[in-house]
């Protein structure tokens, strides 16, 4: 049996397909640059994670001395820890404040771009 002459087309013309082709492709771009963005901000997340943990670790090493680890500490202080599989770079300094207390400062800068990445401040009781 052939078609009656009079039948419309089926199915889609060319000009529809190259269409719906160019909308997939727009849809595809914007995701992959979705989840390109996912990726760096999940990394960026994660460098500031580790390098507070480092910078914790330090700012306690100097709430838990006693007096004489203190006096050896008095000078900034600097030195790399590794954690992650990278190593961080840190600087503590400490300082007077009022009241008889005294200020640690610890600063843990990015191994690459030597950025710093994380900060923590404390007050503890002065020797």
């Amino acid at each position: 049996m052939r078609p009656a002459v009079d039948a419309p087309p089926r199915g889609f013309s060319l000009l529809e397909v190259l269409v719906a082709l160019a909308v997939f492709g727009l849809v595809v771009l914007g995701l992959l640059n979705l989840g390109g963005e996912s990726s760096r901000a999940a990394l960026i997340a994660e460098e500031r994670v580790l390098a507070g943990i480092v910078a914790e670790n330090r700012a306690i090493e100097a709430l838990l001395a006693d007096a004489t680890e203190l006096q050896a500490m008095a000078a900034a202080t600097t030195g790399v820890e590794r954690m992650g599989d990278r190593d961080w770079h840190w600087r503590r300094r400490l300082g007077p404040a009022e009241g008889g207390l005294l200020r640690v400062d610890v600063d843990v800068t990015s191994p690459g771009s030597g950025q710093v990445i994380a900060e923590r401040h404390l007050l503890r009781p002065a020797p």
